[in-house]
């Protein structure tokens, strides 16, 4: 067994590498770039070196500063994570010549299932379900355009190297394909040195399934079951599962057998992925490999109690698998939901800062968290924007989405925008609760995009309770009050959530309050004092918890997925509340704003030129995704006022309009 390992990565990976790491007894060493000087995974190691710049391009993804790393700390092996060099054949090749062990598969597995045509190729070959397509190199734009009409639309085009969604586009007519090559070969050509594009056949009512392998390269091939990664958003997976609420034993059954074919096919060993497209008649069909740990391993760790790491680390240094395919059981069910400084109320563009307030749930047998951040952390705009994976764990798929929300519930976050509303609102979503669900769940329940969700009766009812318990409690707390506990007597109030008022009767109880209203009676209780970013109590029998953050005379109520202000006032103020006007937000119409801090790569007009709505006016890069910003109506450019290669603040202003 090894003594020393280096993590050549950053983050919640890297953080997770060294807690199984921490508990084999084995010492950990973190490579880090200037701007990850405070992280939490340099932290964590017992040793760290810094190893370049902000860019990934000038430090994790430099070879001859990760193997010096390990040479100057004396690290025996190396565990690459995901992303980054995790599936590099050079990368192995000069680990090899280093006399450092790769922890992961050979460069011939890397090298055969990292290139998706070729992987393609000898998956066919091996007897597995391929999807039909160009399998092929495309000379340019109109050769796209060419093959994806003979292939027939919809079709799915897609980077040979490409991952986590970089790379890949849906076309489904002639200039969707046009416009897809170009997009996708850039976004290639930037994320993974590798421009090279296939087109193959795009599945409608697909569902994302993927089989977690593990193999020791002595004989033993396992399929540890599947994961569901089908609640995607631009391709980027946002919400997993397993096991998969569609699949049943007998296509289960299948679909393993098919993946450790494919394993042994290229002789694989460590942990891997097998993944595949799945349609509605549960046909399958290979998509690719993942040479690698995968971002979602932990739900398949969760109900087959095992550490894929630890078994990586295992098999590196040349043990056996103890298992056989028939030790492996699924019990349970889990569910993990990618928490992202992403900003939903506008279509998602990713927010970056620091992390002013960040308290994560209380971890424990049914919840994890994955972070590589604490508070004050920064969120970068060289790396991705995952901020953490949340990962419950239930008997049963309704226990695992209901700790799901109560988690989610209890994850405060300030400083940045984040995802965790848009979370909570899918696991509420019946489709969802239904396990009715596809690759385009995101596309056809949230098209519109995601403005917060909706408030029904049962949790108006519960904010406005709460609502009256925080006022209570701040009245109590007024130091030029003479209230007290137990001299407040019954009283009317005004609760008013978004500018939608509700009066109510407020009765102080021992533990808290009793809220009166509309023929309602609940009791509220809970030990919230001014201040505490939480309110953890009850509401009737309900556990409850709701994010408070204070707002002038008001306050921010945060629960289940719905933000709404509120204020409670008596009821004479709440009158003349009323009548106070509301300031009407500034007209914008006239720019183009960025919507996100980001690389302005390319400008397509000038000063002067007439557009038509729906023409391509600008591309900024954030977070290694290019936007394509569009002229929403028609008109002409008065200004231009930024250029590209300028690095954009959200909401610059880019151009504008007469």
């Amino acid at each position: 067994m090894f003594d020393k390992i280096l993590i050549a990565n950053r983050g919640e990976i890297a953080c997770r590498i060294i807690r199984s790491c921490q508990r084999m007894g084995i010492k950990t060493v973190a490579v880090y770039s200037e701007a990850d000087n405070d992280s939490l995974h340099v932290a964590l190691a017992d040793e760290a070196v810094c190893i370049g710049p902000a860019a990934s391009a000038e430090s994790y993804l430099v070879v001859e500063k990760i193997i010096a790393a390990a040479k100057q700390t004396g690290a025996q092996a190396i565990h690459p994570g995901f992303g980054f060099l995790s599936e590099r054949a050079a990368f192995v090749e000069a680990l090899d010549a280093a006399g450092l062990i790769f922890i992961g598969p050979a460069v011939w597995a890397i090298s055969a299932m990292g290139d998706k045509i070729e992987s393609k190729k000898l998956a066919a070959k091996a007897g597995v379900n391929t999807v039909p397509g160009h399998i092929g190199e495309i000379a340019d734009a109109a050769e796209a355009v060419k093959i994806s009409a003979s292939i027939g639309y919809p079709v799915m085009i897609k980077a040979s190297a490409g991952g986590g969604g970089k790379g890949m586009r849906v076309a489904r007519n002639d200039e969707e394909a046009n416009e897809g090559f170009r997009l996708a070969q850039n976004e290639a050509r930037t994320s993974f040195g590798d421009d090279r594009i296939f087109i193959e056949k795009f599945i409608e009512e697909p569902r994302h399934i993927e089989i977690q392998i593990l193999a020791d390269g002595q004989g033993t091939t396992l399929y540890l079951g599947e994961r569901e990664c089908s609640i995607q958003r631009r391709h980027q997976k946002v919400v997993e599962e397993a096991p998969s609420p569609f699949i049943d034993p007998e296509t289960r059954k299948a679909m393993g057998e098919q993946a450790v074919t494919l394993a042994e096919a290229v002789d694989y060993r460590s942990a891997g992925t097998v993944e595949f497209i799945v349609d509605k008649h549960k046909n399958f069909y290979f998509l690719e490999m993942n040479t690698r740990l995968q971002v979602e391993h932990p739900v398949t760790e969760f109900i087959t109690g095992l550490d894929l790491v630890a078994w990586m680390i295992r098999v590196a240094s040349g043990e056996k698998l103890t298992l056989r395919q028939e030790d492996v059981t699924l019990t349970g069910w889990s569910i993990e939901a990618r928490v992202y400084a992403e900003d939903p109320l506008r279509n998602f563009l990713p927010s970056i800062g620091r992390l002013v307030k960040y308290r994560e749930p209380v971890a424990g047998e049914k919840v994890r968290i994955d972070s590589g951040v604490t508070e004050g952390s920064e969120i970068s705009m060289y790396y991705d924007p995952m901020i953490a994976k949340l990962v419950t764990y239930g008997a049963d798929r309704a226990e695992a989405i209901a700790e799901m929300r109560r988690a989610l519930d209890g994850y405060y976050i300030r400083g940045i925008n984040h995802n965790a509303a848009f979370l909570t609102a899918v696991m509420a979503h019946p489709r969802f609760a239904a396990g009715r669900i596809t690759t385009n769940f995101i596309a056809e329940e949230f098209g519109e995009g995601f403005d917060g969700r909706a408030m029904d009766s049962a949790l108006t009812d519960r904010l406005i309770a709460v609502a009256a318990l925080i006022q209570h409690r701040r009245e109590l707390q007024n130091t030029d009050s003479k209230v007290t506990q137990g001299s407040v007597g019954a009283r009317q109030m005004v609760v008013r959530l978004d500018q939608e008022a509700h009066t109510v009767l407020v009765r102080p109880t021992a533990t808290g309050v009793e809220v009166t209203f509309d023929g309602l009676q609940l009791r509220v209780e809970g030990a919230w004092l001014p201040g505490e970013p939480l309110f953890e109590g009850h509401v009737g029998t309900a556990e409850v918890t709701v994010q408070v953050d204070a707002r002038g005379t008001g306050f921010t109520l945060t629960h289940d997925g719905a933000r709404v202000q509120a204020q409670v006032l008596r009821p004479r103020v709440a009158e003349l509340a009323a009548l106070m006007p509301i300031k009407e937000a500034p007209d914008l119409s006239k720019f183009l704003l960025s919507p996100m801090p980001g690389l302005l790569v390319s400008l397509a007009v000038e000063a002067g030129q007439q557009i038509k709505a729906g023409e391509e006016l600008a591309v900024v890069e954030a977070m290694k995704m290019e936007n394509v910003l569009k002229a929403q109506a028609d008109g002409v450019v008065a200004k231009v006022a930024a250029t590209p290669g300028e690095s954009l603040s959200v909401d610059q202003v880019i151009l504008e309009f007469e």
